[in-house]
């Protein structure tokens, strides 16, 4: 059986302010040819669907269009709802879409109920963990203790129940949201920590075939069976190195297994650049990244002028500006105190303008700063007197 293993769309959600629904509108539409060119038994979709509890209608608008056109080529899907999801949202009429192949699983009480699916050699079970904040589900799964291994142990000891009732020969899959041991994060996922602790063993999920992680967004794989396939897109810029695909998984008659990555659509490549911003203007090496979304890291000692608008000039795509002087170490080991000891308040407000931007007022600045700080005394003395 052909299994497309992808996770963590986040419909609805937007890099630094622009927009990515155009985006994520070709990516469904690349995912639709690759189920249709490749042959694909069922899609496996891990979580994260929508970026947020409430998505925008263009969000649901464009799931909408994605479940039609799978339900058109005859291939199931099976989705289980994500942190950023609202699993009962995400799974109303989930009993009617069932009948059209669209198998969602978002209530935890159906940990243990596989959807079926048929092949020349028996059946694949796909059992569906939606993503389980251990607070809400703990009682539910009568983990005997909290936190997210105690409930996602609880979860596959369901499954596991289940499977060993099933015909020998069942080959099984499990879909899961979760943070797993050796995987590595990126700046945009959600932070799901409970009481220290984020993330889980992968032991956690021995017993099955296959396990289609969600939750973070680099591709990735923690052993021959359990993999995470990453976002399709990238969402902030500590996924610059990522390579975005999802997961082709051939599932053998006796659960060998086969795992091949398949590219997603890259609508605008990331860059990270780093310097002084005459160096960002001027340097030929940078022209490759004209048409890339850019964060730049501006170290020039003092914060020049209009510093976004002419990055903008040569990087039209520039969405994100972080500064980071470079300037000589200040004084050590001595207290804030006795830094300020024996100057005066003009000199401590000059000194902080200095310090923020990197050069100190000039003579206008500084006799606006005198004006407020003579504003503020004459305040207090006023109230003073009337005390």
């Amino acid at each position: 059986m052909r299994l497309l293993h992808t996770s963590d769309w986040h419909l609805g959600r937007s890099f630094h302010r622009v927009s990515l629904l155009q985006a994520q509108r070709d990516f469904l539409g690349h995912l639709v040819e690759t189920v249709r060119d490749h042959r694909v038994d069922a899609v496996l979709i891990a979580g994260d669907v929508y970026d947020r509890a409430v998505p925008p209608l263009s969000a649901v608008e464009l799931f909408d269009e994605a479940l039609h056109r799978l339900a058109e080529l005859g291939v199931p899907a099976v989705l289980i709802s994500g942190n950023h999801d609202s699993a009962r949202r995400l799974g109303v009429g989930a009993g009617l879409m069932a009948r059209a192949g669209i198998h969602l699983r978002t209530d935890p009480a159906g940990c243990g109920t596989p959807v079926l699916l048929p092949d020349e050699h028996g059946h694949v079970a796909v059992y569906g963990l939606p993503y389980l904040e251990p607070a809400l589900v703990r009682q539910q799964l009568r983990a005997p203790r909290g936190g997210h291994r105690a409930v996602l142990e609880a979860a596959m000891d369901r499954v596991r129940a289940d499977l060993a009732a099933r015909p020998a020969g069942t080959r099984s899959v499990v879909l899961a949201h979760a943070f797993v041991t050796g995987g590595a994060p990126s700046d945009s996922e959600r932070d799901i920590t409970v009481g220290g602790v984020a993330s889980v063993p992968a032991e956690v999920f021995d017993g099955v075939d296959y396990v289609a992680l969600g939750h973070l967004h680099g591709c990735q794989t923690l052993s021959e069976r359990v993999r995470y396939s990453g976002s399709p897109l990238a969402y902030s810029f500590s996924e610059a190195r990522h390579r975005k695909s999802m997961w082709l998984i051939d599932l053998g008659p006796g659960g060998d297994l086969t795992a091949d990555r398949v590219d997603c659509p890259v609508p605008r490549p990331l860059a990270r650049l780093r310097g002084r911003l005459e160096t960002l203007l001027t340097d030929p090496a940078l022209d490759v990244h004209r048409d890339s979304f850019v964060e730049a890291t501006l170290t020039d000692p003092a914060r020049p002028a209009e510093p976004m608008a002419r990055l903008a000039a040569r990087f039209p795509h520039v969405v994100h500006l972080v500064f980071e002087p470079e300037r000589a170490p200040e004084a050590g080991g001595q207290s804030y105190a006795r830094r300020l000891r024996g100057r005066t308040d003009h000199q401590i407000a000059a000194d902080f303008v200095a310090h923020v931007r990197g050069q100190g007022p000039d003579d206008a600045e500084r006799a606006v700063l005198g004006e407020a700080l003579d504003a503020v005394r004459t305040v207090e003395a006023a109230e003073e007197v009337a005390r």
